[in-house]
């Protein structure tokens, strides 16, 4: 038999053996919080934090089968929020968070899911309705091209679950990265000219 002093051991190596095979890692580890992706040039087109947002390369379809163009929504709003959803339970955790504690704030910003795992209006428009945010505008983010894994905004922003990015009126990127607390988002979004 295995006493507990022996299995508490074990359990200790163990652990010491997964960390010792970190090497490297420890910033995985213990995070510096700092933005360690390169600077970018004031009016270059890009979807980095501090450039001008190019336009929606493709035509982009809603849920309801309505082209959208970044531009035609910048017009007379202070700006776009998108956030790139796969409708996980961390998505609608974030989601319901940014609907009742964000949203509501910023009146004049234009809010939209990005469905970039359905490809697929009607498969995109059932996720919606099935979950609940049918008074949430969302995009249905097309295959790059046929036979393709690749999304056109997930490609064009980098973007991944949860990823959440603001453009302001005049199309410059104030902000692209995971949607944490809402904290960021918000004090980006007060910021908006």
């Amino acid at each position: 038999m295995f006493s507990v002093r022996s299995i508490i051991s074990a359990a200790w190596l163990l652990v010491a053996l997964v960390l010792a095979g970190c090497d490297g890692m420890t910033d995985d580890l213990l995070p510096s919080g700092d933005d360690k992706r390169p600077d970018v040039e004031a009016g270059t087109i890009g979807t980095q934090v501090g450039q001008q947002s190019p336009e929606f390369p493709v035509q982009i379809l809603d849920t309801l089968g309505v082209s959208r163009g970044l531009y035609n929504e910048l017009a007379g709003s202070s700006g776009v929020v998108l956030y790139f959803t796969m409708w996980c339970p961390l998505c609608e955790f974030d989601m319901t968070h940014m609907r009742k504690y964000v949203i509501p704030n910023f009146p004049t910003v234009k809010f939209f899911l990005v469905d970039y795992v359905s490809g697929s209006v009607s498969v995109s428009r059932a996720s919606q309705e099935a979950y609940g945010y049918i008074d949430i505008d969302t995009l249905v983010d097309p295959y790059l091209e046929a036979n393709s894994d690749v999304k056109v905004l997930e490609d064009m922003y980098q973007a991944t679950m949860g990823s959440t990015i603001v453009i302001d009126s005049v199309g410059i990127v104030q902000m692209n990265e995971t949607y944490k607390d809402g904290v960021k988002l918000t004090e980006t979004l007060q910021a908006l000219p």
